[in-house]
């Protein structure tokens, strides 16, 4: 029985050979995902920018003074 389980052990390539194969599974993954991540993030930016910037322009028309100048 003792023999049995030595035969069972799990060596260091072994488990290596697991944990690289499981590694460049996720780095792929995660490649793949990144441009569409880096996509998405950059139009979001420029949708946001662009709400300020028509938030501020409404917000700078209905607070605009206007000065009237007379001749005496």
């Amino acid at each position: 029985m003792a023999a049995d389980m030595r035969s069972d052990k799990i060596t260091k390539e072994q488990l290596q050979g697991k944990l690289q194969g499981f590694q460049d599974g996720l780095t792929s993954q995660v490649e793949d995902k990144k441009k569409t991540l880096i996509a998405v993030a950059a139009a979001g930016g420029v949708v946001v920018l662009l709400l300020f910037f028509l938030l501020g322009r409404r917000s700078g028309n209905k607070k605009r003074t206007v000065v009237e100048i007379r001749r005496l």
